[in-house]
């Protein structure tokens, strides 16, 4: 201890006085317990302060593939879409669900048939039950 004696008193600090510091600091540990190490995390994710706002459902009736990226956009943005196919050509109607389903894929979501030509997608946040089944009247 002499050692430390000798560091305290080079700081000024003296034993007694050092002694209560410490108390006083686990005494605060105890009252303000401390995070990550001893670090205070005061960061949020984007993600999570998203979530609380709530989550915004889009609704697209695209005319033409070209409008398949700023569905494709809502989506990286984490944001569940819902897609009427009906005023699109059969071909183009393709292309964009072939489109949308690469692009759900590579961020984890999921995409569905909810009725005739009209279509679910949604990201990784947005967890989707059920099925609806399909009746075909002839």
């Amino acid at each position: 201890m002499g050692v430390m004696n000798k560091i305290m008193g080079f700081f000024g600090l003296e034993g007694e006085e050092y002694m209560e510091e410490i108390v006083e600091e686990e005494r605060e540990e105890e009252l303000y317990p401390k995070r990550n190490g001893g670090r205070m995390n005061n960061v949020v994710s984007l993600h999570a302060a998203r979530e609380r706002e709530g989550i915004r459902l889009m609704l697209f009736e695209p005319r033409s593939y070209s409008d398949a990226q700023d569905i494709a956009d809502n989506l990286r943005h984490r944001r569940p879409v819902v897609i009427n196919l009906q005023r699109v050509e059969k071909e183009q109607a393709k292309r964009i669900v072939d489109f949308l389903s690469g692009t759900v894929y590579a961020l984890n979501g999921d995409i569905q048939k909810v009725g005739d030509h009209i279509f679910v997608c949604t990201p990784d946040n947005v967890d989707m039950q059920g099925n609806i089944s399909s009746i075909v009247e002839e």
